[in-house]
């Protein structure tokens, strides 16, 4: 990938004019490459820097009181990662390279210049993060109210329509480097309950899995059986200023 791949993924809501695109290009100067299973911050370090992820998946997570682990989010090429240093000091979760990463770090005063000289960039980050907001919101009603069956097909869903925002043409087939564990810690499951849920799910021909390959056969009606939104399909920009 040689121009901004944050800019890239904010272009699926709307172009962007090449001073923002330049502005942006800056968050992406320094680019580092992290193995699978590196810990890249851990949880009340100090927030220095805010990320851009260039190529690879991450997650974040928190350690409970019984010492388990909950994953918070997936993060996937395109996504600003770690912004909740921008409120705080330190760090609110651990972020981990699921699969070996390029990432991009810059303090978090970049920001205000960013900003503060393009308002309309600011604006649609707080779109997308209202976004992330009410999808996270989801997971948590999902998590606290539905099936292990919903859970496991929710997390199906919400990836590849998040792995879609970069690559339009992925179709209905994804690569999945998760581990069993590592799904139950983002759905609040045994590793043993995935593993019953995900054959329920390619016995009702509703997936097919090929070692870390998954392929949604009915998209449809997965999402109805996980009382799914892609909450990133259609955000509101029209209200946004324009550019400067």
């Amino acid at each position: 990938m040689t121009g901004s791949c944050f800019a890239e993924r904010l272009e699926h809501y709307l172009p962007l004019t090449d001073r923002e695109k330049v502005a942006l290009s800056r968050l992406e100067d320094i680019e580092r490459h992290y193995r699978r299973g590196t810990v890249i911050r851990r949880e009340n370090d100090r927030a220095h820097d805010i990320f851009v992820l260039r190529a690879g998946w991450m997650y974040s997570y928190v350690l409970l009181d019984d010492g388990s682990r909950q994953i918070l989010r997936l993060h996937f090429p395109g996504d600003l990662v770690g912004t909740s240093g921008g409120a705080f000091v330190a760090a609110t979760d651990s972020l981990v390279a699921l699969t070996d990463v390029k990432l991009c770090p810059f303090e978090k005063g970049a920001l205000s210049v960013l900003f503060e000289e393009h308002p309309r960039l600011a604006a649609l980050l707080f779109v997308i993060t209202q976004a992330e907001r009410v999808s996270l919101t989801d997971r948590l009603a999902s998590l606290g109210r539905t099936s292990a069956r919903a859970r496991v097909a929710a997390l199906l869903l919400d990836t590849i329509d998040r792995l879609r925002l970069m690559n339009r043409d992925i179709g209905n087939s994804f690569h999945l480097p998760l581990t069993q564990e590592e799904i139950g810690d983002a759905t609040g499951l045994t590793a043993v309950h995935v593993n019953r849920m995900m054959r329920v799910l390619v016995e009702e021909g509703l997936i097919t899995r090929s070692n870390s390959t998954i392929i949604i056969n009915d998209e449809e009606r997965l999402a109805r059986i996980a009382n799914y939104i892609n909450r990133y399909a259609e955000l509101d920009t029209s209200w946004l200023p324009a550019p400067r």
